[in-house]
């Protein structure tokens, strides 16, 4: 079980750690979160693939965490809570959520269910990376890759890339990226066009006339991936030594032919 790792997101300190140390002596790899903020913190990490949450959190809407982690379609909730309704359990499923436990309940229970999650995981079909030829995107340890070399993206940014990928060609508004590629509720969609622009410097050949991820007038911004599917990859960059050293120059150089900076 090395390679299943569970957050734990629960406010009660005493059924945390009892929950986190019936976990660690089943062989998972846990992580435990006392609140919202503390488990963005440690959400990014490669190996993780359970979340358990409490319903009812202090510092935010547990519901909402929950849909945005299924809009990531990388993690599986396991929601647990002190209400039973029917109405309550059902908008927890809608949320996104794999499992609902109702509290109190009992240690067996509960670890049969997160073995019937974790045997889910491992029967999984979906995508451990998507792979467009020259661009390549690790699901699993987050991670880009443009011609073989690793390019350094914040996790917002990988989110937003992998929104944008997931979409296949099709244009998403700034309302509908904020919706699945960021965890917190944000009222303001020019948020989007920030990253998108950070996003592109990181892997556009010129981040002036983006030809991967295009503007979509009067909507937002859709992925391009035919024209790496098509072999219209851009030119090879710089190595990371090379963009040393033409910063150190004081960026007067010339790019030699068929190079391009990656900033």
């Amino acid at each position: 079980m090395d390679s299943i790792h569970i957050q734990i997101v629960e406010g009660n300190h005493h059924l945390r750690s009892l929950l986190g140390w019936h976990l660690q002596q089943a062989g998972y790899g846990v992580k435990q979160s006392a609140n919202l903020q503390q488990a963005k913190s440690v959400l990014y990490s490669p190996q993780l693939t359970l979340v358990i949450i409490d319903s009812d959190l202090p510092d935010g809407d547990s519901m909402e965490f929950c849909r945005w982690l299924y809009q990531q379609r990388k993690l599986m909730v396991l929601m647990l809570s002190a209400r039973s309704s029917e109405r309550e359990i059902v908008t927890a499923l809608r949320a996104g959520a794999d499992d609902y436990l109702t509290k109190p309940f009992g240690m067996q229970e509960f670890m049969a269910r997160v073995e019937a999650l974790t045997r889910r995981l491992r029967m999984s079909s979906a995508p451990l990376f998507l792979d467009y030829g020259d661009l390549k995107i690790d699901l699993v340890h987050r991670r880009v890759q443009l011609q073989g070399e690793l390019v350094e993206l914040t996790p917002q940014e990988f989110s937003l890339l992998y929104v944008l990928a997931q979409a296949d060609g099709t244009a998403l508004s700034r309302w509908e990226l904020l919706r699945r590629a960021w965890p917190d509720a944000i009222d303001n969609p020019r948020t989007i066009d920030t990253h998108i622009l950070s996003l592109r410097k990181k892997i556009e050949t010129d981040p002036q006339r983006p030809s991967l991820i295009q503007t979509v007038r009067n909507l937002g911004y859709r992925f391009n991936a035919e024209i790496i599917n098509q072999g219209e990859a851009p030119p090879p960059a710089f190595s990371a030594g090379e963009q040393k050293a033409y910063r150190q120059n004081g960026q007067t150089s010339k790019v030699p032919a068929g190079k391009s900076l990656r900033s």
